[in-house]
């Protein structure tokens, strides 16, 4: 991410500022580390052109690329867009160890990393929630301030 963007002055927005600005759902999963139902979510099967940014802070955090049908019911992918940095946790809230996904910038809640991803992708599967995500599709990045991501599309 470049330093003259929006996102690099990003300050995450107080609790009150950010119940008005999400959906319910979105405000669960981001700040209150929910889950959205399996085969509900917005982007579970989203096939367009794009990247997902985080729906707090708008920080580019997957490509359509690296998107995949893990068959789970929610938006997998193999890997962040390079360069992303997420924040890793162990999470045992199931009783047994995951290792839960945050974003770098507004510390939301995504959702989980597993080792059971495509083995020639890497292996890992990034089992994401929708509600975390806004979906910027390739046509719009440069108008919404994405541009750079435009050379992931070969463009």
């Amino acid at each position: 991410m470049t330093t003259d963007t929006p996102r690099a002055a990003f300050v995450k927005p107080g609790d009150d500022e950010l119940r008005e600005k999400l959906t319910p759902m979105q405000y669960r999963v981001t700040q209150q580390e929910g889950t959205e139902r399996a085969f509900t979510g917005e982007y579970w099967d989203h096939t367009e052109d794009g990247i997902y940014v985080d729906v707090v802070s708008g920080e580019p955090l997957f490509s359509s690329l690296d998107k995949y049908d893990a068959g789970c019911g929610w938006p997998s992918f193999t890997r962040p867009i390079p360069s992303v940095r997420l924040t890793e946790n162990t999470d045992y809230k199931i009783g047994y160890a995951r290792t839960e996904v945050r974003s770098g910038l507004a510390d939301s809640h995504l959702g989980h990393v597993f080792p059971d991803g495509p083995q020639a992708q890497g292996g890992l599967r990034y089992c994401i929630n929708s509600a975390a995500l806004r979906f910027v599709p390739v046509g719009e990045l440069e108008a919404q301030g994405y541009g750079e991501y435009l050379k992931l599309f070969g463009r």
